[in-house]
């Protein structure tokens, strides 16, 4: 006679299971880090157990990039303890990679002279032996299309040769990838933020799929509706410390943001009136001779909006060349931009913040071709405290703040230039709510006073907030919505074409 009914076993096999799950991944308690004055860490708890994916959210500077930066060993911490699988072991990458641990980092970090197969060499040193490349386009190929089916990348192309959206793929799929065995914990710091909606959601439903089968990732996005709807628990960080550790659904987004130390405001962007009054500030033909043209008067808000990669940037880049013979600044700015890439395309790495806030503006703050630094620190000091950038210093290095406090930077050397129009590539990418909710402010005032913003942006709460947008689809305008008609039914409907979208 069996020692165990099939009643027991049953209770047996869930017991196990739920012991695997709650196994401790990573671990962190007590930590402290500081930067001079600043206090990064301030005591902070982190948990991560098997099978579960924890969302941390937090303004910016909360301190979740610190912690990150622990948990996969690029940085010590002053005080507290790191364990790995319930062990404490010497702390570092090459022990943070040993356990399992990869991370997608909101700055992307592949080469970008090496081709998508070989920046996966570069974090699996498994690919070995005269056959690598060909694991290598197998393992890429495989995970890509089973994160982003229908991606439509060439795992031949070299980084520089993909888009930002394209990139941001590549690296995600390298991180979940392994050949021999699979990771045990992925971070994602700001995993949609070049993203269009139809990706971040395969992206998500990967997530689920991948915790599900036991895996766990910690997520970080200040799109909180990704956080509540993906996460099994959410950690809520404030300068420095975990204010709150609870299951995602004790969370709404109003507790949240709260939670967060910010205030939802219920009320959406009110749209003025029609302003297309006289002639416009900017426009453009039909691109390649098909869809709609384009058009911007003076105090409008102009959204961009459709799939990634249809041709938005570069609607961009070519309105800033028509008034713009190059990229060199000139005295008197007539147009502003502010890029998407910040990495890339936005900050100067070795130089101050406030040199990083002001090269825009050097024409206007200098006599006799010499920079009056006095009214450069005003001017500095004033967009630190409108925009409220993280820093108790200005002179300190542009790359001492986090990546949204980077982003601010960039946005306040638009704003504190005399362009009147100001280009907008997605400028939002890794800010959080709070900041978002000023810097709309701060758009809506200087919209009344008849400054023009065009904005590329992957979020439909910010296409939302426009007086008109423009929808595109393979390169070309197919849609222009207005005032109630800018609804996110309407854009998914002119971006897949009439009866696609469903």
């Amino acid at each position: 006679m069996p020692s165990h009914c099939p009643a027991q076993i049953i209770d047996d096999v869930f017991r196990m299971n739920e012991i695997t799950a709650r196994r401790e991944v990573v671990a962190v308690r007590g930590l402290k880090v500081t930067f001079g004055a600043v206090k990064a860490l301030d005591g902070a708890d982190l948990v991560i157990h098997g099978g579960e994916c924890v969302g941390l959210v937090g303004h910016n500077g909360a301190g979740k990039s610190t912690i990150v930066n622990v948990i996969n060993g690029s940085l010590s911490p002053h005080a507290g303890e790191v364990s790995y699988g319930g062990s404490r072991a010497q702390h570092g990458i090459s022990t943070a990679r040993a356990n399992g641990v990869r991370c997608v980092f909101q700055e992307l970090s592949l080469c970008p002279n090496l081709t998508v197969n070989e920046n996966a060499r570069v974090m699996h040193a498994e690919l070995a032996g005269w056959n690598w490349r060909t694991k290598a386009a197998a393992l890429v190929k495989q995970q890509l299309g089973d994160i982003f089916p229908g991606h439509g990348i060439d795992c031949d192309s070299t980084i520089d040769e993909l888009s930002i959206a394209e990139r941001q793929m590549v690296e995600i799929a390298i991180s979940f990838a392994g050949l021999n065995e699979k990771s045990k914990l992925v971070i994602l710091d700001e995993p949609t933020s070049s993203l269009d909606a139809g990706l971040a959601a395969q992206l998500m439903a990967y997530i689920r799929k991948f915790v599900g089968e036991g895996g766990s990732v910690l997520l970080i996005s200040h799109i909180l509706g990704e956080i509540l709807s993906t996460s099994d628990r959410i950690v809520v960080m404030k300068d420095g410390r975990v204010v709150a550790d609870r299951s995602a659904p004790e969370f709404s987004t109003r507790s949240l943001v709260e939670a967060m130390g910010n205030v939802v405001r219920e009320q959406e962007w009110l749209r003025a009136a029609d302003k297309r009054d006289g002639a416009p500030v900017l426009a453009m033909p039909p691109r390649r001779g098909h869809g709609l043209a384009f058009q911007a008067h003076r105090g409008e808000m102009i959204g961009l909006a459709g799939l990634g990669g249809h041709g938005q940037t570069e609607t961009l880049l070519d309105l800033y060349l028509s008034r713009n013979s190059n990229w060199w600044p000139a005295r008197r700015k007539e147009i502003a931009f502010v890029a998407g890439d910040r990495s890339l395309n936005g900050i100067f790495p070795l130089w101050s913040i406030l040199n990083n806030l002001s090269i825009a503006s050097l024409g206007d703050l200098s006599s006799r071709s010499i920079v009056d630094h006095d009214r450069e620190g005003v001017l500095g000091n004033g967009w630190k405290t409108r925009i409220e950038i993280r820093t108790p210093d200005m002179e300190n290095r542009i790359l001492s703040l986090s990546g949204g406090n980077q982003q601010k930077v960039l946005f306040a050397r638009a704003l504190a230039t005399t362009a009147r129009i100001v280009l907008m590539d997605d400028p939002m990418r890794g800010v959080d709510v709070g900041t978002k909710q000023e810097v709309y402010d701060i758009l809506r005032s200087e919209a009344a006073g008849g400054r023009t913003f065009i904005w590329y942006s992957t979020e439909m709460d910010e296409i939302r907030l426009c007086d008109r947008v423009y929808v595109f689809r393979e390169g070309a305008i197919v849609a222009e919505l207005a005032g109630d008609a800018i609804t996110e039914k309407n854009i998914l409907e002119a971006s897949f074409g009439a009866g696609e979208a469903a």
